[in-house]
């Protein structure tokens, strides 16, 4: 399939899901294998999440931040997909309000003040400088993508990060050109998707990851951002879209579906946060029925609108679902959880169309996102070691 400049073996993607294994903020073995495994599971692509473009602009202060320190790391990465046969690219972004200030140790921006819920921070009113230097640090990111050998990189206009927030009436009050109209609101997500490709030309495959709707009352809906991608199409800045849903900061499961594992929210973070969440994250964690293809209907809408390729996500999990989205007129499909559980679901699928992936869509992945550890089941957890053979002598341990 082609996507832009570039050939991919197969439309299958493998979707940007938090890795937990970046301790120093910087690639580690345990990332590379992250990506390596999928990729030689049979992924047309696989995607580095999340990889900054400004250190303020981190969910919190242990991700990738884009500078030249971390080329080094990014190659041996982008090396080692590229030996299994897959490409490789990079989710370049800045999460805006969506960032924890505490962790970071700077304020996190947006286009006004307010609270971020999970930081319990407030969120600084970008300046008009701000969004020119954020916008042309999606840039600088894009021209280390390309140093660090990756095959595409894949901006991030979704789930109120920057770009997001100031798309989102709820979020954004502001009365300067950013706010306002659709078109002002808009003006930041075309200017960084402009930015970047005016940087890479054609080198790579530019995509980007658009809302459809944030899932909360006053936030974007279907007409605003079906408009939004007209002008990201008309711009000619985009190789594709991908298309998602939710607010990480509003309303996070309305990407997800399934089951909202409050309690296992809860326990990752210290008190008294973590009384709160157990009393009151059912507000904020609502469930949502799963089902298959569950952001077709709302996705169909773009395809009805658009040229440009479109790549579906949400409970993309077997081979029938893929042939739905391919004959809806879908370039590509894009996996998450379920390569998370399974990373070599695609090669099985492969050899038998009838293979049913085992993610229960139960969400117990999602609460690493908060506690800094790694995405479930890509690697076993190590066997422990015998506890030593007692000193002759030494008093024996009591048993329970």
């Amino acid at each position: 399939a082609r996507l832009g400049p570039l050939a991919l073996r197969n439309r299958i993607i493998k979707a940007a899901t938090f890795e937990g294994a970046t301790p120093d903020a910087l690639v580690t073995d345990r990332l590379v294998e992250y990506h390596r495994r999928p990729a030689a599971g049979g992924v047309g692509m696989t995607t580095v999440a999340y990889l900054a473009v400004a250190p303020e602009g981190r969910t919190e202060r242990r991700q990738i931040w884009m500078r030249p320190e971390a080329v080094p790391g990014l190659r041996c990465l982008t090396d080692a997909v590229h030996a299994e046969g897959a490409a490789v690219s990079a989710q370049i972004g800045h999460a805006g309000p969506v960032a924890d200030a505490r962790s970071n140790r700077r304020p996190a921006l947006g286009p006004a003040r307010m609270l971020n819920p999970l930081s319990m921070r407030t969120t600084r009113a970008a300046t008009e400088a701000d969004i020119a230097r954020i916008t042309r640090a999606h840039a600088d990111a894009a021209r280390i993508a390309v140093e660090s050998g990756f095959d595409a990189v894949e901006i991030h206009l979704g789930h109120n990060y920057f770009a997001s927030a100031f798309l989102s009436p709820r979020l954004n009050k502001r009365t300067d050109r950013y706010g306002g109209s659709l078109a002002a609101r808009a003006e930041v997500a075309r200017g960084v998707a402009r930015a970047v490709r005016a940087e890479v030309g054609d080198r790579i495959a530019v995509l980007a990851k658009l809302s459809m709707e944030d899932g909360v009352p006053g936030g974007i809906w279907l007409d605003e951002s079906i408009q939004v991608a007209r002008w990201l199409q008309e711009d000619g800045s985009l190789d594709a879209l991908e298309l998602t849903a939710g607010s990480s900061l509003l309303n996070p499961m309305y990407l997800f579906r399934g089951d909202a594992p409050v309690s296992d929210f809860a326990a990752v973070f210290p008190q008294p946060v973590r009384a709160a969440v157990r009393l009151l994250g059912g507000r904020f964690l609502r469930t949502y029925p799963y089902q298959e293809a569950f952001l077709l209907d709302s996705a169909r809408q773009f395809r009805a609108e658009l040229d440009l390729p479109l790549i579906l996500l949400g409970g993309i999990t077997g081979r029938d679902a893929m042939d739905r989205a391919m004959a809806e007129g879908f370039e590509f499909v894009a996996m998450g959880r379920a390569l998370l559980r399974e990373p070599d679901l695609i090669r099985r699928i492969a050899k038998d169309r009838t293979t049913e992936s085992l993610c229960i869509h139960c969400n117990r992945c999602m609460p690493t996102i908060y506690s800094g550890t790694r995405c479930v089941l890509v690697e076993p957890e190590p066997e422990p070691e015998p506890p030593p053979e007692p000193e002759p002598g030494s008093p024996q341990p009591r048993k329970r």
